[in-house]
């Protein structure tokens, strides 16, 4: 293997095989794995080093495995059956190749998290990607470390089911059930029995980073004890099915002109469009060709068959006009720097709107100026 001997001398491997002291092969483990991993080999050398990986899996000195497991824990050219091997050894071997390896499949850690007890677990939980399969194996079978790490994972893959059963089994256990909210995105169903099951800190988070159904999101916003955590319009910014949404909150007599005001003014324009239509009793396609008109009349009609207060119409013009004449940038946290924009611009226009809309969307614009300013800190950090 020429790559190899180019890097060894005769001694490196002869001690290797037959070093009188577990240090001496160790050491010569080490810089053959160090050079195996700094080298590409061709195929036959690939065999070549295989055969030597097993050498060195098979001794019986802990220190060289150890070697071997930490050197080329994410190596792909550790084969599958020496993976396995170090992956059924101590703890100091097993650790290393079971956090990183590529070598496993699906099949081998779903079975290791299955029998392999709760340090295994933990390793597996902290690979950078877990499949499906082995992220639900571990909601089924992990102990409650082992899940939280996993949930945390923002490589671990679960499945709704995969989810629900976290929820099921750890519904007394914060700590999982925070990893489990704090995960970038969330099935319907999962966040809608986390928000009734998490303290006050957890359940906010939820709230303003995951969508709620209609009727969840009304419940809570007009209960005495939940009134300031649910903000509609929020909500109504992150449905999946605006024109459900809406028709919920028309049922409810909770589709007013403040509500589609502030989302006007935080640039939500499909939420506004799904409103006027449903109030109006107009088709959508009919009232956005109304709205969107360049002329002054359109959105003045549909505005007046909807029925709102004609004193605020003034502010829904500024707000369409201002919407009209901005263009999100296509960069990173694009939306964001969009709406803080829009309400910058709107609340700096001759408008009619209520005072309570103007504090609340004063409030908004320093909220997203806050958080444009935090990730402006970390980009320079």
């Amino acid at each position: 293997m020429a790559t190899t001997r180019a890097a060894l001398t005769e001694d490196d491997i002869r001690t290797l095989v037959r070093g009188a002291t577990a240090e001496e092969r160790a050491a010569a483990a080490n810089k053959l794995c160090r050079s195996m991993a700094s080298s590409p080999l061709t195929d036959p050398e690939r065999e070549v080093a295989a055969e030597i990986l097993r050498v060195m899996a098979a001794d019986a000195a802990e220190l060289v495995r150890r070697a071997l497991s930490a050197t080329l824990r994410a190596s792909p050219l550790v084969p599958r059956d020496v993976a396995l091997k170090l992956a059924r050894d101590v703890e100091s071997v097993a650790l290393p190749i079971l956090s990183f390896s590529p070598a496993f499949t699906d099949d081998d850690l779903a079975e290791i998290v299955r029998l392999g007890g709760p340090v295994r677990q933990l390793a597996i939980a902290k690979r950078p990607q877990l499949a499906p399969k082995v992220a639900d194996t571990l909601a089924e079978h992990g102990q409650e470390r082992a899940v939280a790490t996993a949930c945390s994972n923002p490589g671990a893959a679960f499945s709704e089911k995969g989810l629900q059963t976290v929820v099921d089994r750890f519904e007394a256990s914060e700590r999982v059930l925070a990893a489990v909210a704090y995960r970038s995105t969330l099935p319907l169903a999962v966040t809608e029995r986390l928000v009734r099951m998490v303290g006050e800190q957890v359940r906010e988070h939820l709230i303003s980073h995951h969508a709620l159904s209609p009727q969840t999101a009304l419940e809570l916003a007009t209960s005495s004890t939940e009134r300031a955590t649910v903000d509609l319009v929020d909500q109504a910014g992150r449905a999946a099915d605006v024109k459900g949404f809406v028709a919920h909150l028309a049922k409810a007599q909770q589709l007013t002109a403040s509500l589609l005001l502030r989302a006007l003014a935080q640039g939500h324009m499909t939420f506004v469009e799904w409103g006027l239509a449903e109030l109006a009793g107009v088709p959508h396609h009919r009232t956005w060709l109304m709205i969107h008109d360049a002329g002054p009349l359109g959105l003045r009609a549909i505005y007046e068959r909807a029925g709102l207060p004609a004193r605020l119409f003034p502010a829904f013009r500024a707000g369409v006009d201002t919407f009209h004449s901005m263009e999100f940038d296509g960069g990173n946290r694009d939306h964001e720097r969009f709406q803080e924009r829009m309400l910058q611009r709107f609340l700096t226009q001759p408008q009619a709107a209520a005072r309570e809309d103007v504090e609340y969307l004063l409030g908004k614009m320093d909220a997203v100026s806050k958080g444009s300013r935090r990730d402006a800190f970390r980009a320079l950090a």
